[in-house]
C-alpha cells in the first residue's frame, strides 16, 4: 500500500471541525440578533418615546443649523439623549434592529413614518438600551438614545440562555467529531495493549494520513517482533536438542565409571546442567508457549507434587480441599508450584503447600521454615538471573530463574504472585488466582 493517500490529515480535520463549529456559531448568532427585532416594550414606553421624537423634530427644525446642536442638547433629558447630525451617521453593522418597537412608536405617531426612523439595540444581551436615527425634512438627522434600559425590554436572561444552548450543542458536536477522528488512535491503543500480552492483531489502516502512518509502522513492528519471537523459539528448540544429546551421552558413559563416588559426582554435575538448561529454556521460551487453559484439579495437582517431594525424602505436606477445579494452564502452573516447593525444601527443613478457596479467588501458598529473605530484596529475587547469596546458601542449581518463571506463569493466568517473610521464620510464597 502506498504511503501517499488522497485524504485530509489530522490537523486538517481538526481545523475543519473548528471551522464548522465557528460557522454554525455565526449562523446561530445571526439568528439571535434577528430575533431581537421581534422584541417590544410596553405601550406607555412606546408612546413616551414617540411623543419625545415629535417634539424634538418640531423644535429642531424651527432652529437654524448653527443653533440645532444646542437645541438638541436642551432636549436631552434624564431619560433620552438627543444629538443633531448634519449628515447621516453610520449605524453599527452588528447591532440588531428592533423593528417591533419601531412599529409601536410609528403606530402612536404615524407622521414619523415620513422621517425614516431607524432603531437598534446597544449592548444587546446585557443592560440593553435603544438607539436610533430620524431623518429631518432638510436631510439632516437626529440621533436619539435611551439612557436607561426600557421597561419590558429584558433581553439579558433570554439571550444568555439562547447563547448557552447552541454553545453547549457545539461543544458536544465538536466532541463527537473529535471522537470520530481519533477513533483509529483508540483502536491502535487497544491493539498495542493486546500485543503487549503476547497476542497478534492487525490494525486497519484507516484515518488521517498521520494516523495511518503510525498504524502502518505499528503493524510492521509487530510483524517483526513476532518473527523475532518465532526465530528465537526455533533457535531455542535447536539449542535444547543440541544440549540434551551430549548430556544423554554423558549420562550413559557415567554409568560405565566403576568408581562409585566419581560416578555420583558426574551424575550430579549432569543433573545440574540439565536443570540449568531446562530452566533457561522454560524462561526464554515462555512467551511462545502455546499451552491453552483447561479445567484442572488444583487440589490434586498440589497434593501430588507434595507427595512426590515426600517420596524423595523431603518433609513436605499438603493442606487444603481434596478437589478444586479451576481453568488454568496445567503445565505452566505445575512448573511454578514445583519451583516454589524446590526452593522451600532447599532453604528449609520442612515445607507446607496449602490451597485456600474463596468465593471469587483461589490462593496457593507454599511456606518454609528457612532463613527468609531481606525485606528490601523480596522484589529483587523476581528478576531473572538474580541470586541472593547473602540470604541463602548457594546450594541450588540453575541460573536464578526459578522465581521469575513462577512470576511469568502466574501472570499468564491473570493472577498475582507475592513473597513475604513469616513472623515465625521462613518464607511465604502466595499465588492468587481469580475465578472466571
Amino acid at each position: 500500500m502506498s504511503l501517499l493517500r488522497p485524504s485530509v490529515g489530522l490537523i486538517g480535520r481538526l481545523i475543519a471541525i473548528l471551522l464548522l463549529t465557528v460557522t454554525i456559531e455565526f449562523g446561530i448568532s445571526t439568528l439571535l440578533y434577528e430575533r431581537a427585532s421581534q422584541f417590544s416594550v410596553r405601550e406607555d414606553e412606546a408612546r413616551r418615546l414617540a411623543e419625545h421624537l415629535i417634539i424634538c423634530r418640531r423644535l429642531v427644525v424651527e432652529r437654524p443649523p448653527e443653533q440645532r446642536p444646542a437645541m438638541a442638547a436642551e432636549l436631552t433629558t434624564d431619560r433620552y439623549l438627543v444629538r443633531w447630525k448634519p449628515q447621516e451617521p453610520s449605524v453599527p453593522r452588528i447591532a440588531p434592529a428592533v423593528d417591533g418597537m419601531r412599529k409601536q412608536v410609528i403606530a402612536w405617531e404615524p407622521s414619523l413614518r415620513e422621517n425614516d426612523v431607524r432603531m437598534w439595540l446597544v449592548s444587546p444581551g446585557r443592560k440593553s438600551v435603544v438607539a436610533g436615527l430620524m431623518r429631518l425634512n432638510d436631510g439632516s438627522w437626529l440621533y436619539f438614545q435611551t439612557l436607561h434600559p426600557l421597561d419590558g425590554l429584558n433581553l439579558a436572561a433570554e439571550r444568555i440562555l439562547l447563547a448557552l444552548i447552541p454553545a453547549l450543542g457545539l461543544v458536544l458536536l465538536a466532541g463527537l467529531l473529535m471522537r470520530v477522528v481519533l477513533k483509529p488512535l483508540r483502536r491502535l491503543a487497544l491493539a498495542a495493549d493486546r500485543v503487549g500480552h503476547g497476542l497478534e492483531e492487525h490494525v486497519p489502516e484507516q484515518g488521517p494520513n498521520e494516523v495511518v502512518t503510525v498504524i502502518r509502522a505499528f503493524n510492521n513492528m509487530q510483524e517483526r517482533i513476532h518473527q523475532l519471537i518465532e526465530n528465537r523459539t526455533q533457535a531455542l528448540a535447536a539449542v535444547g536438542h543440541d544440549f540434551r544429546t551430549p548430556l544423554a551421552r554423558l549420562r550413559l558413559r557415567a554409568e560405565s565409571v566403576e568408581d562409585g563416588e566419581a560416578r555420583r559426582a558426574i551424575e550430579q554435575d549432569i543433573s545440574e546442567m540439565e536443570a540449568m538448561v531446562e530452566s533457561l529454556l522454560a524462561y526464554l521460551g515462555g512467551d511462545s508457549d502455546p499451552e491453552a487453559a483447561a479445567s484442572t484439579d488444583i487440589a490434586v495437582l498440589c497434593a501430588t507434587l507434595a507427595d512426590d517431594a515426600a517420596d524423595r525424602g523431603f518433609d513436605v505436606r499438603y493442606e487444603g480441599p481434596h478437589h478444586l477445579e479451576l481453568a488454568v494452564r496445567p503445565l505452566g502452573l505445575k512448573r511454578a508450584i514445583s519451583n516454589l516447593m524446590d526452593n522451600a525444601v532447599h532453604h528449609g527443613t520442612s515445607a507446607v503447600v496449602r490451597v485456600e478457596e474463596r468465593t471469587e479467588e483461589v490462593e496457593i501458598i507454599v511456606e518454609d521454615n528457612g532463613p527468609g529473605l531481606p525485606e528490601d530484596q523480596l522484589q529483587e529475587v523476581l528478576k531473572p538471573f538474580v541470586r541472593l547469596d547473602t540470604a541463602r546458601p548457594r546450594d541450588t542449581v540453575g541460573f536464578g530463574l526459578g522465581l521469575p518463571i513462577v512470576a511469568r506463569a502466574v501472570e499468564a493466568e491473570g493472577g498475582t504472585f507475592t513473597l513475604a517473610n513469616r513472623r515465625e521464620g521462613g518464607l511465604s510464597a502466595r499465588i492468587l488466582l481469580h475465578r472466571t
